[in-house]
């Protein structure tokens, strides 16, 4: 989890391949319209997120029916949002991708080809409630390349990489 930006497209997927789990970017569950809707610069509603964390939560529960276990990125930037997503789900872990406002904007700045807009960012930053200790989050700096953070992701949840 984390704002637009922080990485978790790249970290998920270098941490996927590494475990050998399944992997899903939350951007491929938003309707047309949500995409479009921040394509121009307008950020989402709870009303606008509703179906769309419902679907990432129905994927996490396929992958975990199926007896596999998966990677998931997703900003869930509330404290609600990930109520949903991770709910009463025992074995579904939050990593934090942190940074600050001037590192992510300089990522961002630097991408091409995303539909959210850098004039988005100052409202992730708004919206953002960091999770708590209640959440049991594991909290990563983006510094580091994401071959790094990848390992100490592994190492803080005693994960077997293969």
């Amino acid at each position: 989890m984390g704002v637009s930006g922080c990485g978790k497209t790249t970290v998920a997927g270098r941490l996927a391949a590494r475990l050998g789990w399944k992997l899903a970017e939350a951007d491929v569950f938003h309707s047309p319209a949500n995409v479009e809707k921040m394509r121009g610069g307008t950020p989402l509603t709870d009303e606008d997120r509703k179906p769309w964390l419902e679907a990432i939560a129905g994927w996490i529960d396929a992958v975990r029916s199926a007896g596999e276990s998966g990677v998931v990125t997703c900003s869930a930037l509330r404290r609600r949002y990930r109520d949903v997503i991770v709910g009463p789900r025992q074995d579904v872990r939050l990593v934090y991708l942190k940074g600050t406002y001037e590192q992510i904007v300089r990522r961002m700045a630097a991408r091409a080809h995303h539909y959210m807009p850098l004039s988005l960012l100052a409202s992730q930053f708004e919206a953002l409630e960091e999770p708590g200790a209640a959440e049991h989050p594991v909290v990563m700096d983006i510094e580091p390349p994401p071959e790094i953070i990848v390992e100490r992701i592994i190492a803080a949840l005693a994960l077997p990489a293969r």
